[in-house]
């Protein structure tokens, strides 16, 4: 839709406001080495938190699903009781859910984790490697990976993945069945 740039601005307030609730997708800045859709991800190592350190490849031969958090965000504390929710579905073990915290301090990512009871594999991503080739620019990000390590899917921001949309939306991009399929 374009817009003629003579309207006055109070026409153009007006105008923005209606279009402005209308499904538009964003085009947000990427950053620095940002893996795109459809792209494989890069080998890297990363540093546990509540478990063993591990490289990225180590999580090959089945979906996985990356959830990006920092210890200082709303939106990410609440989403995380639904991951751990998720994660305990019989329907999980045919993919993996960890969690990157995108923390300076460990020991503020852990106090949180401590305090949620956090049970799925937590690691931290302080110098920024993950976050960058995440393409989390915003927090929390959720990035859906195929089990050859192909970016499939990124969700910015809180979900409740365990309820049924977000369970539809797995399944759709795992190519999976998850619980009871509608007729």
């Amino acid at each position: 839709m374009r817009i003629p740039l003579l309207l006055a601005p109070t026409v153009l307030i007006a105008v923005y406001a209606c279009v402005g609730s209308l499904p538009i997708k964003a085009s947000f800045a990427k950053t620095p080495g940002e893996v795109e859709i459809g792209d494989t991800l890069r080998e890297a190592a990363i540093q546990g938190l509540n478990g063993p350190s591990r490289k990225l490849s180590e999580f090959r031969g089945k979906p996985l699903i990356i959830n990006v958090w920092a210890s200082w965000c709303g939106p990410c504390r609440e989403e995380m009781a639904s991951l751990e929710r998720l994660a305990w579905l019989d329907e999980t073990a045919r993919f993996t859910v960890i969690g990157i915290s995108t923390d300076d301090d460990p020991d503020q990512a852990m106090a949180l984790l401590k305090g949620t009871n956090a049970t799925i594999n937590q690691f931290i991503d302080s110098k920024l490697l993950m976050e960058n080739m995440l393409g989390a620019s915003r927090l929390p990000l959720t990035v859906l990976v195929g089990a050859n390590g192909r970016v499939l899917d990124k969700i910015y921001g809180a979900q409740e993945w365990d309820k049924p949309d977000a369970l539809h939306l797995i399944a759709k991009v795992f190519r999976i069945q998850i619980g009871a399929q509608p007729p």
